[in-house]
């Protein structure tokens, strides 16, 4: 196992462009390290870095406190598994599992013992003598995963391992990396444009957006205090209701914002803004109260569209005033063209300012 430190990293394609132009991480010896972002970020552009398939434009990078800018891809003590499969289709699954041992001339009893136990992991034990073309596509990355966990790495990098496989499988696999994790505890970093994936899996995300990270954090800390608008639309699903709104009031209780000419307190340090300011009032589908009419506050609210999802049903509402649609879980017997009543309770809103930048919590 070993830590992962990151100082002023940047990498450039043209003397004039920095896809990253300067950022500074420390992954912890044995930490589950999620990479997440939309496409283009710069996600798997770091972590082909660390991984050596990339050149370093600039800054240091240190794995197990040995710098690594210069150090060759097979000395880093990292395995990498990718999107594609990429398994030799003439060698059986044993094979392809202990071809890097082979190359580096293990004895056969080891390497037989590592594939074993890598096996064995991963649940793959009577696959051993098939050829890829006999597995399906969940079997095929398990054996992606077999063949990084033979070399017994300091640190695992995944770049979007589960994108080619269906939703079940998805699930699935998601579960058998976290318990691999558990098992292994070793380093891990973890590249996916799936908030779900980043939010089940990494014991810390870092949310990418145009080479520089926007938050690092806990999934819980970046799900309940995004700082910025960019992290609380990207994370959640549903994602979370960003509406325009104008700030009225502050006093030692928090912000108050005007939704559709009737005011929302929140609680929320707005007090280096203007009662004038134009702000984002944030608040998560799950968040939102059903009221009845009667109800302080309560703002009426149509519903144009729901979605079943099972358990769940999400209600896409207008509310007279504000642009575009408003996302709440409502109560199973909710109907098309209804009429419901909401109210946005004060300690789950978040307000934004007009750079988008999230206002603080009172103390």
């Amino acid at each position: 196992m070993a830590a992962v430190h990151l100082r002023n990293i940047q990498k450039a394609y043209t003397r004039d462009h920095y896809t990253i132009p300067g950022l500074d991480l420390d992954i912890d010896d044995g930490e589950f390290m999620v990479f997440v972002g939309p496409s283009g970020c710069g996600k798997s552009t770091l972590l082909r870095m660390i991984a050596g398939l990339e050149d370093i434009s600039g800054g240091e990078l240190s794995i197990g406190n040995l710098p690594a800018n210069d150090m060759h891809a097979s000395k880093r003590g990292i395995a990498m598994v990718f999107q594609s499969y990429a398994l030799y289709p003439h060698m059986t699954v044993a094979q392809n599992m202990g071809f890097a041992l082979k190359l580096a001339k293990a004895p056969k009893d080891e390497i037989a013992s590592r594939v074993g136990r890598a096996a064995e992991i991963l649940q793959i034990t009577h696959l051993l003598d098939r050829k890829p073309k006999a597995l399906s596509g969940g079997q095929r990355q398990r054996v992606a995963i077999g063949r990084a966990i033979v070399r017994e790495p300091k640190v695992f990098l995944f770049d979007e391992p589960l994108s080619n496989l269906d939703a079940s499988l998805r699930l699935q696999m998601r579960v058998e990396l976290a318990k691999l994790h558990q098992e292994l505890g070793t380093t891990m970093i973890y590249v996916t444009h799936d908030q779900v994936e980043a939010m089940t899996l990494g014991d810390r995300i870092a949310v990418f957006n145009a080479g520089r990270i926007e938050q690092l954090g806990t999934p819980l800390a970046l799900y309940e205090e995004p700082r910025n608008l960019f992290v609380a639309g990207f994370l959640g699903s549903p994602r979370m209701n960003l509406i325009p709104a104008t700030l009225i009031g502050n006093d030692d209780a928090g912000a108050t914002v005007r939704l559709a000419l009737s005011p929302i307190a929140t609680r929320r340090d707005a007090r280096a803004l203007q009662a004038t300011s134009s702000v984002t009032l944030g608040i998560r589908p799950e968040h939102i109260e059903l009221v009845a009419a009667e109800h302080p506050g309560a703002l009426a609210a149509r519903v144009d569209l729901v979605e079943h999802l099972g358990d769940t049903l999400l209600g896409y509402v207008e509310i007279a005033g504000v642009d575009g649609f408003i996302t709440v879980k409502l109560p199973a017997h909710a109907q098309l063209g209804a009429t419901v009543h909401l109210a946005f309770p004060a300690g789950r809103c978040h307000v934004f300012d007009g750079d988008g930048h999230a206002l603080t919590r009172m103390a």
